[in-house]
This record gives structure tokens, C-alpha cells and sequence, in this order.
């Protein structure tokens, strides 16, 4: 099972360089995932691929002592760009193949895959249950 998560690891970080990397070369294709009432889009597309570049790097490259908190970080990543998916959906905007509804709609059941693969693979449930429980034993005090 180590190695399966190692690999799972490797591939999502993999993953979020080459979406970041393609940020920076494609930039269009991800103005469609930035929902019309933001400011600066060309800015948003910009910063999220640096965020990505840096986050996928951190998933390759961080100590096995920090890949828990990478992970939360990407799974967070995953979380804050989940309203762009909607916004594409609810706008009809085609990018990156998806222009179907029914394209865009399965886009949106797929992100929390993403979430829970860059939690799982990273090592990031313990971590995770380990604030929520610390948070109901300082509650009772």
C-alpha cells in the first residue's frame, strides 16, 4: 500500500505543476474557471498557476514529516477553486473540451476526488483528526 500512495503522491504532484505550467502558457483556457464578478482575472489565472507550480513542487518535494500539511494545503487549493468550476458550469463556458453541460457537471463531481486524493496521498487524515479531536478536548476545558 506504500508504494501505491507514494505513486498516487507522485502523479498529483506531477499533476499540479503541469496544471500551474499551464497557467502560464494557456492562460485563456483558465479564464473560463474565473467567475465574472472577480476582479483581474488575467491576475487570478496568474497567481493560482504560481500556487499550483509551488503547491505541486511541495507535494513532489516536501519531507515526509510536512507531506500532511502539503496535502491540506492542496486539498484546500482543490476547495478554493471548486466556485470557478461552478461559475464555468453555470455560465456555459467551454474550456478544456468541457462544452457540454453534462461535461461541466461531471467536472464538478470529480474535484472532490481531488480533494480526497491529495488528502489520502499525502498521509493527511491523521493530521486532520488530530485537530478535530484536539478542538473537542479544549472545548470541554
Amino acid at each position: 500500500m506504500t508504494w501505491i500512495r507514494t505513486a498516487a503522491r507522485l502523479l498529483l504532484g506531477a499533476f499540479l505543476v503541469t496544471a500551474g505550467i499551464a497557467h502560464l502558457v494557456v492562460p485563456g483556457e483558465f479564464l473560463a474557471q474565473v467567475p465574472p464578478f472577480l476582479p483581474a482575472p488575467g491576475a487570478i489565472v496568474l497567481v493560482s498557476g504560481l500556487v499550483e507550480i509551488a503547491l505541486g513542487a511541495a507535494v513532489l518535494l516536501a519531507p515526509a514529516r510536512q507531506r500532511p500539511a502539503v496535502g491540506i494545503a492542496a486539498a484546500a487549493l482543490f476547495v478554493l477553486v471548486f466556485p470557478g468550476n461552478v461559475s464555468q458550469y453555470l455560465t456555459g463556458t467551454a474550456a478544456f473540451g468541457l462544452d457540454t453541460d453534462a461535461a461541466r457537471a461531471t467536472r464538478l463531481l470529480l474535484q472532490p476526488l481531488l480533494v480526497v486524493w491529495a488528502l489520502w496521498s499525502c498521509g493527511s487524515w491523521p493530521l486532520l483528526r488530530g485537530a478535530r479531536g484536539s478542538g473537542r478536548h479544549r472545548a470541554r476545558n
